[in-house]
């Protein structure tokens, strides 16, 4: 069955009804009309069928002109990146780096632990729910994803992954180079179901959602005593340069297997994250402020980052720029007196200053209202801190479906 096939299935199932529903509406109608005309004089009849008509007319009209001007929406949601959009991966590959326990999950649909590391649902849910994709992003590696998930898209993404291939191997999981060849192996699948032209318009006309970066400094770069080779990364700087680099080869991949449409988040605010800040002396023992040497490297990636994806861009292939850096900063610096957060340095799970993973286990003790919290563990934000992350990065989602239009 073709992807166009698969669509007119469902299409005509709406329309059928949609008849019957008419056929219904006809009936009654004629049932109204002919008592009108019983109980009135012609000249007043006249005047209530042709209102009649005339409301049906509109209405009609209406909802056809409501069609005709409906956004058209992406085939599929592709993602790709770390534990901000891992949606459960790592349940099924040989890594402590796992979430599939509680207190994970415990304001997620029926309180169950998928392998997010957050209470409840990532910003990827929220954008594939907005554009009328899905609900929630599945797991590529999730046996139990039927067909209809494998059309509309899937999220290769690995928690501790990176940008550098030596960030994923520290923490044994899935790197963003594997991430790819499980994409290929998805196009395949897709090309045994639908065929290869139809699986090509389905990749074309899809998005593709990028978020990593983080580990590569906060786990590779700057922990597990500085694991990067020094003489090959003198600096900081240089270290940046060659994970833009990556992140440059890895979209010039996916343009060549089809993508058109490829969304790329930023780094956040890396010198907030309550276990940036408890490792550092300073920063823990002076009010838990945030590590500015490390938001200054984030900034700076960032800029650098925006500008490479406004140079690739081509005439086939758009490219956006989504900015977390901001809303999460406005969290943390402003959330207490605008946005509803109470705690914005700390975890929500056990003492929030280190735990995250197998430390936030089903013994940990939680606080009661997560949505108080900018973050659940000591690294990953609460379902209402990436909630407003997609409020602030929205304009860039209608941008892209707005795309879909021109």
């Amino acid at each position: 069955m073709s992807f166009a096939q698969y669509s007119e299935k469902n299409y005509l199932y709406r329309v059928s009804d949609q008849r019957g529903h008419k056929a219904n509406y006809n009936k009654s109608l004629r049932v109204l009309l002919l008592s009108v005309s019983r109980k009135m004089d012609s000249c007043l009849a006249v005047y209530y069928i042709i209102s009649l008509l005339s409301m049906v007319f509109f209405t009609s009209n209406y909802a056809q002109y409501e069609a005709s001007v409906a956004k058209p929406k992406p085939s599929a949601l592709f993602v790709f990146g770390d534990s901000t959009v891992d949606a459960g991966n790592n349940n099924f590959i040989k890594t402590t780096f796992k979430s599939n326990f509680p207190p994970y999950g415990r304001d997620f649909v029926n309180h169950v632990p998928t392998g997010r590391f957050t209470n409840g649902r990532l910003a990827s849910d929220f954008i594939a729910s907005y554009a009328g994709v899905k609900d929630i992003m599945p797991a590529y590696l999730d046996p139990t994803i039927g067909i209809e998930d494998l059309m509309t898209g899937v999220t290769f993404a690995s928690a501790g992954t990176g940008f550098d291939p030596l960030t994923a191997t520290l923490s044994s999981v899935i790197s963003l180079e594997q991430q790819m060849e499980y994409f290929k192996e998805y196009k395949s699948k897709i090309e045994m179901l639908i065929g290869k032209e139809s699986t090509h318009e389905l990749i074309t006309k899809a998005v593709f959602l990028i978020s990593a970066g983080t580990n590569d400094f906060i786990v590779n770069y700057y922990g597990l005593g500085e694991a990067v080779d020094q003489y090959i990364y003198p600096n900081v700087t240089s270290y940046s340069d060659f994970l833009l680099q990556n992140v440059e080869n890895f979209i010039k991949e996916l343009m060549n297997q089809g993508a058109r449409k490829i969304a790329m988040v930023g780094l956040p605010p890396m010198g907030c994250l309550p276990v940036v800040i408890t490792l550092n002396k300073d920063a823990a023992t002076h009010g838990r402020k945030c590590v500015e040497p490390m938001l200054s490297v984030a900034i700076e990636y960032n800029i650098i980052l925006e500008n490479k994806l406004k140079a690739m861009q081509t005439a086939e292939t758009k490219l956006y720029y989504a900015d977390i850096y901001k809303p999460i900063l406005d969290m943390i610096q402003f959330g207490e007196r605008k946005l509803g957060f109470e705690e914005v340095s700390t975890g929500c799970c056990s003492s929030g200053y280190i735990e995250a993973g197998i430390l936030c286990n089903i013994n940990s003790p939680v606080c009661d209202d997560a949505s108080k919290y900018v973050f659940w563990d000591s690294v990953h934000p609460t379902e209402s801190a990436y909630h407003y992350v997609f409020t602030t990065v929205r304009p860039v989602v209608d941008m892209v479906l707005n795309d879909y239009i021109n």
